[in-house]
């Protein structure tokens, strides 16, 4: 059941947040789509080029997601914009079926846009069965190419954009600002 009164946020993890975001499970069977919360926030401080970030809703921390500003993330090629990847997006399984999930994907596109605004372009790869996930990301303005990546943990996956020009236009601001 969706709650339109809860905010929901997104912020890169802060210190006092690692121990929130370790704790986050998602359902089973979703493992494979997202990972480790644990796993992945270890590995995106690890990595200079990358970005912890954590989903707020209820002024507790209810989600995670990795952005990835390596050139070629994801999938190993220029997109011929700048790009930043996203890996890892999830919500905890406490907090699935709220309406947190499209809200964060929203808040993700619009974060990346006002604090990275080299940026042009998001994209990611998400599992072919992973439904769920698919219309989250149609609903927060990503598009499927049509392109198929396969050598997931769950079988193939969709290579999804959104272009961060286009969400500034729709809100009428240029790209730049």
């Amino acid at each position: 059941m969706m709650s339109s009164a809860v905010s929901v946020y997104v912020t890169p993890v802060k210190p006092s947040m690692c121990s929130a975001v370790r704790a986050l499970q998602v359902r089973p069977g979703q493992g494979a789509y997202a990972g480790d919360a644990a796993l992945n926030l270890a590995s995106a401080q690890d990595d200079p080029q990358s970005e912890a970030m954590a989903v707020i809703a209820d002024d507790g921390v209810v989600g995670f997601y990795r952005l990835d500003f390596t050139h070629n993330a994801i999938i190993g090629r220029h997109l011929g914009a700048p790009s930043v990847g996203v890996r890892a997006f999830l919500i905890d399984a406490r907090q699935q079926g709220r309406g947190i999930g499209q809200r964060a994907a929203v808040a993700l596109c619009e974060d990346v846009r006002r604090r990275h605004p080299d940026r042009r372009l998001l994209l990611l790869l998400v599992h072919c069965r992973n439904l769920a996930g698919i219309a989250v990301y149609r609903k927060a303005g990503f598009i499927d190419t049509g392109e198929l990546f396969g050598g997931g943990r769950a079988g193939p996956q969709h290579l999804m954009l959104r272009s961060l020009q286009a969400a500034a236009a729709a809100m009428g601001q240029s790209p730049d600002g």
